[in-house]
């Protein structure tokens, strides 16, 4: 369908992570590939091949209720589906093939590019496994990783190992892994069970965390290492601890270093993707389940309120010669375990609106107020990264990105201050101000160019009743107002 760039009132818009890779399949001097040890390179998936067969969620669910009734809320359940994704991944197969592509489909549905069941962008024909994304089944077959064993000799591109069964002299037995030790009749006669210590680790979730361009294996998405070099690892909060709770225990992780109980996890693995499962809210009432929408409603609001808790904000005057100069905006990260923002730092947008008034209410300063074309002014205060090639040219588009000029983005428990100018006027004796923290997952344009490049299997008006390019809603993640005179005290 065509998408015109006319924005409605409606407010709903789409866009999730995507994972991409490089421009050839060319040999690194620096980064040497085992071709043996990864044959669907890019992807750095291992599969232990056998008779046995992956497991599609709608079995999981007879025994598994609610935590299949958790993760089908999920972003991890909805990552292949995911229209903006499949729009990026058209755009990639276009540049660089199918061959390079399957880096990003070993992630989102590893399933079904291990099988050789998806061969490109869109969803038409595919089984449910392959479409169920990261499914129940993805997880608990994962036995192991090869993190050390990668070209970059860090997590990346799905370096894990998936061992769904094994063939005994019996036949063929299923095997399932987690964190509990089996007990007697785990399983149900379906599976075996297999204490897991991985699966109460951050490596577990490292591998599909830790995006790199495939060639050049630069990191486009650090959120493992980021963790890795912060307190969290250091206080042995790991990311299950944040992202399996619900958004009070994910408080209580963050705050107090505390780790959750037990029966507290759950299979939420909320972040800060709120629109991807507010459209699919939106298209599950559209196609009248609205059990399901509230699941995904459930998912959108604890995904909103993550982010509002995330951060904070710190007001201070700065004076001289006895006139308020500049004010100082301390802008914190309070409770991330990974830097803010995260993932594709080079898409994501976290910034700064602030506005000053004198006594009568008249604006004497503005910064970051988003423009009518859904743009944000160049002098923005903003929070992420620039891009470019090996060209060193600005460059958007992840299997072009071998590099960040700019990378600006704040540590967890850490800060970065800025400083606006102020000039106020003469007569003010003082001036209110009124501070922003701001995101929103990408630039307006970025968000239109995806949302255009759907494959044609993928009717956005059909399912999700979108005719036009929407602006991208935008999360006030902290807003704080305060009052300073214009003279020292």
């Amino acid at each position: 369908m065509h998408l015109k760039k006319k924005a409605p009132a409606a407010f709903v818009a789409i866009l999730a992570l995507g994972m991409f890779a490089g421009t050839a399949l060319a040999a690194s001097p620096v980064f040497d590939v085992d071709r043996t040890l990864y044959p669907y390179y890019p992807s750095l998936i291992t599969w232990n091949k056998s008779r046995a067969e992956f497991t599609p969620p709608s079995v999981c669910k007879d025994c598994h209720v609610k935590q299949y009734k958790e993760w089908t809320g999920s972003v991890h359940s909805l990552a292949f589906r995911d229209p903006v994704y499949l729009g990026e991944l058209n755009k990639a197969k276009k540049a660089v093939g199918h061959e390079i592509t399957r880096q990003c489909e070993g992630c989102h549905s590893p399933a079904g590019m291990v099988t050789g069941e998806i061969k490109g962008p869109g969803n038409a024909g595919l089984s449910e496994m392959a479409l169920a994304g990261v499914s129940c089944d993805i997880c608990h077959s994962i036995s192991g990783v090869t993190h050390w064993q990668t070209p970059s000799h860090e997590p990346e591109n799905g370096s894990f190992i998936l061992t769904p069964g094994i063939e005994t002299k019996e036949g063929v037995q299923l095997v399932k892994r987690g964190p509990i030790k089996p007990y007697d009749g785990c399983g149900g006669g379906f599976h075996e069970c297999a204490e897991s210590g991985l699966h109460l680790q951050a490596d577990l979730c490292a591998s599909c965390h830790q995006v790199y361009h495939y060639d050049a294996h630069f990191p486009l998405e650090a959120t493992y290492i980021e963790w890795k070099h912060g307190p969290y690892a250091q206080k042995n909060i790991m990311c299950q601890d944040c992202h399996m709770v619900d958004i009070q225990g994910f408080k209580r992780s963050a705050e107090e270093f505390k780790k959750p109980e037990r029966s507290e996890y759950r299979h939420y693995f909320s972040g800060a993707n709120y629109l991807l499962t507010y459209l699919a809210a939106g298209a599950a009432r559209k196609a009248g389940d609205n059990d399901q929408a509230k699941i995904l409603m459930k998912q959108y609001e604890m995904a909103v309120e993550r982010l509002q808790s995330a951060g904070d904000l710190e007001l201070s005057p700065v004076y001289r010669n006895g006139r308020l100069a500049e004010v100082r905006v301390r802008v914190k990260n309070i409770r991330a375990g990974h830097n803010l923002p995260t993932s594709l730092t080079n898409v994501r947008q976290m910034w700064l609106e602030i506005t000053a008034k004198d006594e009568t209410g008249k604006v004497v300063m503005t910064s970051g107020a988003v423009k009518s074309d859904g743009t944000l002014p160049d002098d923005t205060r903003i929070f992420n990264s620039d891009g470019m090639g090996d060209n060193f040219h600005f460059a958007v588009d992840p299997w072009v990105v071998t590099a960040f000029s700019r990378h600006d983005t704040i540590p967890p428990r850490g800060y970065k201050d800025v400083y606006y100018g102020i000039a106020a006027p003469e007569n003010a004796k003082s001036l209110s101000l009124e501070v922003k923290l701001r995101y929103r997952q990408a630039d307006q344009k970025v968000a239109e160019a995806l949302l255009a490049a759907v494959p044609k299997d993928i009717d956005l008006e059909k399912i999700y009743g979108l005719k036009v390019v929407p602006p991208l809603p935008v999360v006030d993640m902290v807003v704080r107002q305060s009052a300073f005179a214009t003279q020292q005290p």
